[in-house]
C-alpha cells in the first residue's frame, strides 16, 4: 500500500493550477500578437500600410511584398547568412566540447581558474571591444568578408556554451568514467563514445543558441562588412529604407522570411532544448 504522504504529494502535483493557466494565457498573447500584426502588415499593400489598424485583417492582401523581397537580394543575404550560422556553430562546437570535457575531468587549481577566466567573456559587451577587434581584423586583412563577421560571433558565443556544456556534463555518472577506464579506453574515446552521445541535449542548446546569436548579429556586420558581397539578412533589411521613406510591409516580409529557417531549426530540436537548459545546474 502506498504511504498517505506519497499519495498526498501526487493529489498535490496533479492539481490544477488556474494561476499559472492564466499566466500562460497571457504570454502566449504577448507572443502572439506581435506576429500576427507583423504577418498581417506583410500582407498589406503600400499605400495603406499607415492608415489601417495594426490589427486589423488586411481587406485586399496581396503577397507583392514578398515577391519584392524575394527579387531585391533576399537569397544572397539568406546565403550569407546560412553560411555565417553554420560556421559559427561548427567552430563553437569544435572548440567549446573539448573545453568543457577538460574543464569537468580536470580538477586542479589551474583549470578551475582558467575556467572562471574563460567565463569573464559573458561579461564583456561586444560594443565594449568593436574598436580593438575592428584595428585586428584591419591587420589580417580580413574586413569586408564573412570571416570578420564569423570569427568575433563564435568568439562571443563561446564562454555561454561552455557554461552550458559543463553543466551538462557535470550529470553524467562518474561510473561511466570508471568503467570505460578499466576498459582501457582514452580520453579521445571517453570524449566521442561516452561524452558527446550523452550531452546530445546539451549540444543541441549550444546549436541552436549559438546558431541564433549568428543569425540575429548585426553589430559585427554593420561594422566589419561594407559592400553587398557579405551582407547578411540583418543588413539588408536597410534595403527597404530610403531617403524617401520606408517600405513597410516589404521589410516586414523580408522579417517574416527571415524567421522562418531558425523557428524550423527550433521545432526540430525543441526536446533537446529543454532537457540541455534542465541540465545546465549540474547535479
Amino acid at each position: 500500500m502506498e504511504p498517505p504522504r506519497t499519495r498526498r504529494r501526487r493529489h498535490w502535483t496533479r492539481r490544477p493550477n488556474p494561476l499559472a493557466g492564466l499566466g500562460s494565457i497571457i504570454w502566449l498573447a504577448v507572443v502572439i500578437v506581435p506576429i500576427y500584426a507583423m504577418i498581417s502588415a506583410s500582407l498589406t499593400r503600400q499605400d495603406q500600410a499607415l492608415g489601417n489598424n495594426a490589427l486589423k485583417p488586411p481587406t485586399d492582401p496581396t503577397f507583392a511584398n514578398y515577391n519584392t523581397v524575394l527579387h531585391n537580394g533576399f537569397g544572397h543575404f539568406l546565403a550569407n547568412t546560412a553560411l555565417v550560422a553554420a560556421a559559427v556553430v561548427g567552430i563553437v562546437l569544435v572548440l567549446c566540447v573539448p573545453l568543457a570535457y577538460v574543464a569537468v575531468r580536470t580538477r586542479t587549481v589551474w583549470s578551475g581558474a582558467a575556467f572562471r577566466l574563460f567565463l569573464l567573456g559573458v561579461a564583456i559587451p561586444a560594443q565594449a571591444v568593436v574598436v580593438p577587434l575592428y584595428l585586428m581584423i584591419a591587420k589580417l586583412n580580413l574586413y569586408d568578408s564573412l570571416l570578420a563577421v564569423i570569427l568575433p560571433t563564435a568568439a562571443f558565443a563561446m564562454p555561454v556554451s561552455v557554461l552550458i556544456l559543463t553543466g551538462t556534463l557535470r550529470d553524467i555518472s562518474e561510473d561511466l568514467y570508471e568503467a570505460m577506464a578499466l576498459d582501457g579506453a582514452s580520453t579521445t574515446r571517453m570524449l566521442f563514445q561516452l561524452v558527446i552521445p550523452l550531452t546530445k541535449g546539451g549540444i543541441s542548446t549550444v546549436v541552436i543558441y549559438t546558431a541564433l546569436q549568428a543569425w540575429n548579429g548585426f553589430i559585427f556586420p554593420l561594422i566589419f562588412t561594407q559592400s553587398d558581397g557579405p551582407r547578411v539578412l540583418t543588413l539588408g533589411l536597410f534595403n527597404y529604407v530610403s531617403q524617401f521613406g520606408v517600405n513597410i510591409p516589404a521589410l516586414l516580409a523580408s522579417v517574416v522570411l527571415s524567421g522562418i529557417p531558425i523557428f524550423a531549426v527550433y521545432l526540430v530540436a525543441r526536446r533537446a532544448l529543454v532537457g540541455g537548459l534542465m541540465g545546465v545546474g549540474g547535479k
